[in-house]
């Protein structure tokens, strides 16, 4: 991602780059603070927050180490970017997400929705509550019969 880098920045001052991915560019950060930064943001969150967090940011950071697509890798630390400045913005406040914007959903891949779909799921199992717990572990677990009914056995 170092020298992907270097190319993004070659880019930028040579004016092959749209204006909106300059003014992107200008507020970026290089890789290893931003995912410095990311962490240490993550710290302000409850622990079930943060421990999911963490993972997520500490996968995709290896996931897209070796990319040199000079626009991936902006659009990369443009969103990261934007999470990280979100973050800071509601410190000291309870963490509230945001809906996903709908041109943004158009545009991503069937891997990232299912990224998206595993990771809803892995975040409405961590926000259970106690009670909602307790109930899922205490209900009868009903078997089949051979014929596939659905039926209880007797």
């Amino acid at each position: 991602m170092h020298t992907s880098l270097r190319r993004c920045a070659q880019m930028l001052n040579s004016g092959a780059v749209s204006s909106q991915v300059k003014e992107a560019g200008a507020t970026l950060l290089p890789p290893i603070p931003l995912y410095r930064q990311l962490l240490r943001t993550h710290r302000t969150l409850p622990p079930e927050m943060r421990s999911l967090g963490d993972d997520y940011v500490k996968s995709e950071f290896r996931r897209h180490q070796k990319i040199t697509n000079p626009v991936h890798v902006m659009g990369f630390l443009s969103q990261w970017k934007m999470y990280l400045d979100e973050l800071r913005a509601q410190s000291g406040t309870t963490f509230k997400g945001r809906p996903l914007d709908p041109t943004v959903f158009e545009k991503i891949s069937d891997e990232q929705i299912g990224q998206l779909y595993e990771l809803m799921h892995a975040a409405k199992g961590i926000w259970k509550q106690p009670v909602e717990l307790e109930h899922s572990t205490q209900e009868p677990q009903t078997s089949r019969n051979d014929d596939g009914g659905g039926h209880s056995k007797p």
